[in-house]
């Protein structure tokens, strides 16, 4: 029988947890964990996803703080705001909602946020300590990092001897997940759109993650009898049959045929999704726990 990963089960876990070390830190040292959230502009699925974020951040006793910038702010207003979350001691995480409105850069953004606060680990520092094995030092990006708790649950914390493909190589998702699961003793081939023969590369996969943003491109024949397939992908598809002009989501992987394989797979929606959410929240309470000196709960 194929185990259908529910990711919602487990960010429920992880926000339980989160839950009671954000009580503990308020308890023991009188800290509050503050996360604030930036949006510049009005597009409705970025609205969506923020008020989710504070919503959550809320749920969890965190001091929730939510910046809402006009469409026509500038780059130097942005970066004022992002100075003043840098030196409020009662905010441990800035996240800055992507996209930015066209005329925003968001790197020089992004780079700007103190590392210690970068709950979306995006900042250089962060990515580089990831990328040097010092998982302990700096934060991880959301969804590799919610990915690989999900992965965990399945083979454990130690993937010695497991062949792992990352199909994806994007700074926000495919560079990192490599160097989790290289960190975690996995054999890792990373695949992308110039890998030759990228079917018969995912056939020696024991743990396949795609993350690649082409609906159902993994196919059953890509999947080795028995393994972990994590789909990180989420794409919107025509479904004439549920009416005219109706969408479904669906994700990298084929669901339906490649689960008659896998060992283990992560439906979409409802499996890697949920995780990263859960991962930020868990990313805020770790920088709330340094900044007083504490030592960081492990997610």
């Amino acid at each position: 029988m194929t185990t259908i990963i529910d990711g919602k089960q487990v960010a429920a876990s992880v926000i339980d947890a989160v839950k009671s070390a954000a009580r503990e830190l308020e308890q023991d040292a009188g800290v509050k964990t503050g996360l604030a959230v930036v949006i510049v502009g009005d597009d409705p699925a970025s609205h969506a996803y923020v008020s989710s974020k504070s919503r959550m951040a809320k749920e969890c006793g965190f001091t929730s703080i939510q910046h809402t910038l006009p469409e026509e702010t500038t780059q130097e207003e942005l970066a004022a705001l992002v100075q003043t979350l840098n030196a409020d001691d009662t905010i441990h995480g800035i996240l800055v909602q992507l996209p930015l409105p066209k005329h925003l850069n968001s790197e020089p953004i992004i780079q700007s946020i103190l590392p210690e606060k970068d709950v979306d680990g995006l900042h250089v520092v962060n990515a580089g300590k990831l990328a040097t094995g010092d998982l302990d030092g700096g934060l991880i990006s959301c969804t590799p990092a919610g990915a690989m708790v999900l992965v965990r649950g399945i083979h454990g914390d130690d993937l010695s001897g497991l062949n792992a493909v990352v199909i994806g190589r994007s700074n926000l998702f495919g560079k990192p997940m490599a160097a989790l699961l290289v960190n975690a003793n996995a054999t890792v081939t990373t695949a992308h759109s110039r890998t030759k023969d990228l079917a018969a590369v995912c056939r020696n996969a024991d743990i396949l993650v795609a993350a690649v943003g082409r609906p159902e491109m993994v196919k059953a024949d890509w999947v080795k009898p028995g393994a972990t397939v994590i789909d990180v992908g989420i794409n919107r598809v025509l479904a004439p049959e549920k009416g005219e002009g109706k969408s479904r989501l669906v994700g990298d992987v084929a669901f339906e045929e490649c689960a008659k394989v896998a060992g283990a797979i992560t439906p979409v929606p409802g499996g890697v999704g949920p995780m990263t959410i859960a991962m930020l929240m868990a990313n805020t309470v770790i920088a709330a726990y340094r900044k007083s000196g504490r030592k960081a709960p492990k997610f």
